[in-house]
């Protein structure tokens, strides 16, 4: 009997998605409910998270099957993507919109009456409480379908049908489009756009801080999991082993997000790049008092860039101690940070560290602002700034900002600094021509060498010049806002003897150069 030939299964490329992806938008455009990308990604990303969590339980079904296990599916018949989704001909129109929306006595796929799509969704759970039910839960308890017109909503379905998750070529090449549509989320979003950081300063961060398997790594203001999807992958090539994996699944990374779209998009992100059950708390990180983090609370890593701009209620600011007590998020949220490192003493002598990026208005503040400094310098080792060159965030917010590592090893002696300048003969960072990963490569060159040096980009200062006190003992400033003594505006601004003094020892470090070359060349 002549076996019935497989349907051939259209090229994985990443134009064939980007194809299909950009009908789906096309479609999108025409729904009056609709209003620019900051609807259309977040309803694109919902389908795309059904057909994903569908395809995945088939494979899922599959090893069961070959175990000779049962298996409890995450989401139960007729609420599954192949119940109500995969038939190009099934339910459409007001049937369509009707059962995704109504919170109950909805007509279901089967022709029975129940609860909704989104109503079943919201009510998914576990008996331990933590499983992919409760990620399916907490992820559409902040959805809404703001599509009307069902007809429309189901071309968009069938177009998404043709995407394969399980396929691992497919998957990994979506997940690079995914972070393009991020990226135009950004766009869209302007001023609101404060979750997402660019891809090179994540690289940069998770690079030079470099997570190591079997340490926690944690971004409490994860946004759509930049800092966590970067260090998952990061991780993962460390992986030898079914533990390792194992590990890397269930302990390793973490991340808490408060509001709804960046955090459905984070955990869309995470399964994209390979985590099973991400991690990820659906809240606010501030809401927690910080005199009551335990050891039990701590972590070896974080990575973050927590908004800035914003101010938080009086609730959140009574969670912190009085005398730091501050409505600017940024402030709140690195107090948080240094509380949640791990103390050496309790952690086999590693002390947790962080990457924190910040405004520019963190490193000069005073008053509260020079408080929390200076418990970063008594407490903590604030070993490295990073100074971004003005415009990485550009054209979405022109503040400078700054990359601010520190780690629980004890308190600060010295600080590092490291200017990253923009590239030769470029004024400013564009949305089309924004900073390159590789722009990085002599600052992580320096950063990881084993002896650092002093150079036309890198200096140090002592953590005792930064900390200034009145006669009687009270703090006046922590200004870390110091700009490079090496530069060209720098030297304009020397007193002439200094300016002389700066000359010479730049002059006596080229001869010494010399003297080596001539020394080798002689043997």
């Amino acid at each position: 009997m002549a076996h019935k030939k497989k349907a051939k299964q259209p090229e994985t490329t990443a134009q064939h998605l980007n194809s299909i992806i950009n009908s789906a938008r096309k479609i999108m455009r025409k729904d009056k409910g609709l209003n620019g990308e900051l609807d259309r990604l977040p309803m694109l990303t919902w389908i795309m998270f059904l057909k994903f969590l569908d395809d995945t339980e088939m494979i899922l079904e599959q090893e069961a099957e070959l175990a000779g296990e049962k298996y409890r599916p995450a989401i139960e018949a007729p609420y599954r993507w192949r119940d109500w989704a995969s038939k190009e001909d099934g339910i459409t129109g007001d049937e369509l919109i009707a059962f995704i929306n109504q919170e109950d006595n909805a007509v279901l796929p089967n022709g029975k009456k129940g609860a909704g799509l989104f109503a079943y969704l919201r009510k998914l759970q576990s008996a331990n409480g933590r499983s992919r039910r409760e990620v399916i839960s907490n992820v559409f308890r902040g959805v809404v379908n703001r599509m009307i017109n069902g007809y429309l909503l189901r071309d968009v379905i069938n177009k998404v049908n043709g995407i394969h998750f399980n396929s691992s070529e497919e998957t990994q090449t979506l997940g690079h489009l995914y972070e393009t549509m991020l990226r135009e989320m950004r766009d869209a979003a302007g001023d609101s756009g404060e979750f997402y950081t660019p891809r090179p300063v994540v690289k940069f961060i998770v690079e030079v801080m470099n997570p190591k398997l079997g340490e926690t790594v944690l971004d409490p203001a994860c946004g759509t999991g930049g800092f966590i999807s970067e260090a998952f992958s990061h991780l993962q090539k460390q992986c030898k082993t079914v533990d390792d994996q194992k590990m890397l699944q269930e302990k390793s990374i973490h991340g808490q997000e408060a509001k709804s779209l960046p955090y459905m998009l984070s955990q869309m992100n995470l399964l994209l790049h390979g985590l099973d059950y991400p991690n990820i708390i659906y809240d606010n990180s501030l809401a927690v008092k910080v005199t009551e983090i335990g050891d039990r609370d701590r972590v070896e890593v974080i990575m973050t860039n927590p908004p800035f701009g914003g101010e938080e209620e009086t609730g959140i600011k009574s969670n912190f101690p009085s005398h730091l007590q501050t409505a600017e998020t940024a402030l709140l949220f690195l107090q948080l940070i240094m509380r949640k490192l791990k103390r050496p003493e309790k952690n086999n002598g590693k002390p947790g560290r962080a990457a924190v990026v910040v405004p520019n208005g963190t490193l000069f503040g005073d008053g509260v602002c020079a408080r929390i400094k200076e418990e970063l310098l008594k407490n903590f080792n604030l070993h490295t700034i990073v100074r971004l060159p003005n415009g990485v965030f550009a054209p979405y917010t022109g503040i400078p900002t700054n990359l601010l590592f520190f780690d629980r090893s004890g308190k600060t002696k010295d600080i590092w600094y490291y200017e990253i300048p923009l590239p030769e003969g470029r004024k400013n960072y564009t949305k089309t021509k924004p900073m390159q990963f590789e722009e990085f490569a002599d600052c992580i060159k320096w950063f990881k060498a084993k002896k650092r040096e002093e150079n036309d980009l890198a200096w140090k200062v002592s953590a005792k010049d930064i900390l200034q006190y009145d006669a009687e003992g009270n703090l006046v400033s922590a200004n870390l806002d110091l700009k490079n003594p090496n530069s060209l505006e720098a030297l304009e601004h020397l007193p002439p003897v200094k300016l002389i003094e700066s000359i010479l020892d730049k002059e006596g470090k080229i001869i010494d150069i010399m003297n080596e070359i001539k020394a080798e060349i002689r043997n």
